[in-house]
């Protein structure tokens, strides 16, 4: 039997077009930290490679930060609000079940009545994004997608956890993609390990509040995790996932311009580039010393910066990788704008 549907009309190919981010004001050095767990400035540095991190004041709400740098992409892109067909926010620090805060962010844009909607694939959810995306421009069902990682993670920070609580930043990322009339976004490599799903997790679900009888002897639900675990699953098995993602591109380590890894630790980064073997030319992108572990919004937030310095152009090619709760993990080779 013939189908009586028609093939979509979409763009054969998709690429990012612009790129923006949003830092909050505050800056939190070590040194805060310090005042509530026992630890010294250099043991943070040599275990994280984290100096500084940016924490969201009252007014710097997922929704807003995530305005600013996704205006900020739309203008980067060379088109206007309206143009947007699809706003695609990756976030697991927006605390209302329901609506989605894309429609919010859609709107406070100027962007019209384009399809919006969350994700939830914690420090992977940039890449989800790209990858849904381009499926959309390839199919035709958008022609300019907005794709945002955000969080707030400073929400869901315990800073008694010696472990995790110098960890975290927040801040927004954003890029507009587009159609291309040549490969932009390479194949995606991704997947998960839900065996591995306790190494990082949220410490208690919301419910602990709705059952309470006494709320005030609720602890706030915070992120934990297995640090030891998480470091080697992310060095041994997130090398290949690259590896397996250049391969698919067609791409070879020494063909890279730039290197954009999810911001977590820089030892991680540090061992990926050894195993990965990449040459000394490929700029790296080292965002997580002065903005921590942004989770969904650190490789666009490292994106734009290496853009903002030069250390990266318009045109160079780039492997990024994002990893962390669930466990998920997405890679992919892009083209920069």
């Amino acid at each position: 039997m013939t189908s009586k549907i028609k093939p979509a009309k979409g763009s054969p190919y998709a690429r990012i077009l612009g790129v923006g981010g949003y830092r909050p004001t505050r800056v939190v050095p070590n040194e805060e930290i310090l005042k509530h767990i026992d630890s010294s400035d250099e043991w943070i540095r040599s275990r994280s490679g984290i100096a500084t991190r940016h924490w969201a004041g009252p007014e710097e709400t997922v929704a807003a930060m995530s305005v600013e740098a996704g205006g900020k992409a739309i203008a980067d892109a060379g088109i206007t609000p309206d143009q947007i067909g699809a706003v695609i926010v990756s976030t697991v620090s927006h605390f209302k079940q329901t609506p989605a805060i894309a429609t919010e962010i859609a709107h406070r844009l100027g962007t019209g009545k384009p399809a919006a909607f969350d994700i939830s694939a914690g420090c992977a959810g940039f890449g989800y994004g790209l990858t849904l995306a381009k499926g959309l421009i390839v199919e035709g069902s958008a022609e300019y997608v907005l794709v945002l990682g955000v969080e707030r993670l400073s929400d869901l920070t315990d800073l008694t956890d010696r472990a995790t609580a110098f960890l975290f930043g927040d801040g927004a990322g954003a890029v507009v993609v587009g159609p291309a009339k040549e490969p932009g976004i390479g194949p995606t490599v991704w997947g998960s390990e839900g065996d591995k799903s306790n190494t990082i997790m949220q410490t208690e679900s919301w419910e602990v509040f709705k059952d309470a009888q006494d709320r005030n002897e609720v602890r706030y639900p915070a992120i934990t995790q297995e640090g030891q675990a998480v470091f080697r699953w992310a060095v041994y098995e997130m090398a290949k996932v690259a590896q397996q993602a250049l391969d698919q591109a067609g791409v070879r380590a020494e063909d890279l311009d730039v290197f954009i890894p999810h911001q977590a630790n820089m030892r991680i980064i540090d061992s990926m580039i050894k195993t990965l073997k990449l040459p000394e030319h490929v700029t790296v992108a080292r965002d997580v010393e002065s903005t921590g572990n942004t989770s969904a919004a650190s490789i666009p937030l490292a994106m734009e910066r290496l853009l903002a310095t030069g250390q990266a152009k318009s045109g160079d090619t780039a492997l990024v990788i994002g990893f962390g709760a669930g466990l998920v993990y997405a890679a992919t080779v892009v083209t920069l704008p």
